[in-house]
């Protein structure tokens, strides 16, 4: 190991041991030992490059939804290794928002939408939106069960309310924007891929998706 890492910031030193052992566990006991969830948002924000990387790792393990704004800001940071810790961080933050029973009955809906249980994962994604009609996620992942149920103007509304629940969501602008292909509705589907790609300028296959479109709407708008 580097002899300067025992000189650096505990949090760089925690960092650097999770990439030589991988050991969420570890990392995540050793920075909730020393840090809270308020400092590691400002690092994630203002800390140096490594700071700022290891800020936004941590968060992804242990941070509840209120850092929503804080990692959809990082999606933007000049760093690549930053914004991709920020991407699948955000995910997870997610699914944290509510009780731990919202939570887990959001695990199990994720699970039946990935076993294509569309039908299962609709009825009970509506059952938690009756319950907390304020989980963005919920929303979300009824959209999902909707879109391949080909309910697809359900599923753009669904994804509409989620953004509107979570600005930050770029997977839902994504999700409404292939229910308006399905609706071949393309000038709408091109301002979701814009907007998700506003939200999350990493998305390449999105990126692909509008200058493909704008280049088959020229001269329509």
């Amino acid at each position: 190991m580097d002899p300067n890492l025992n000189r650096a910031p505990r949090l760089q030193t925690f960092y650097h041991q999770y990439l030589d052992d991988e050991c969420s566990a570890l990392f995540v006991r050793s920075v909730s030992q020393h840090y809270t969830t308020a400092t590691l948002e400002r690092l994630a924000l203002y800390g140096s490059r490594i700071n700022r990387r290891a800020a936004v790792l941590a968060l992804g393990f242990i941070a509840s939804y209120t850092s929503n704004a804080v990692m959809g800001q990082a999606l933007h940071d000049n760093d690549r290794g930053v914004r991709m810790l920020a991407e699948n961080g955000i995910r997870e933050i997610w699914c944290r928002d509510g009780s731990d029973l919202q939570q887990q009955q959001i695990a199990v809906i994720e699970r039946l939408n990935g076993a294509r249980d569309f039908l299962r994962a609709e009825q009970l994604a509506t059952a938690l939106i009756e319950e907390a009609p304020w989980y963005a996620e919920a929303w979300n992942q009824r959209a999902i069960a909707l879109y391949y149920l080909e309910r697809y103007d359900d599923s753009a509304n669904d994804c509409h309310q989620a953004l509107e629940i979570n600005p930050y969501h770029f997977g839902a602008a994504v999700g409404m924007a292939h229910c308006y292909l399905e609706l071949t509705d393309a000038f709408a589907a091109l301002d979701c891929f814009r907007r998700a790609l506003r939200l999350n300028p990493d998305l390449e296959g999105v990126r692909s998706q509008v200058q493909y479109l704008e280049k088959s709407l020229e001269g329509q708008q």
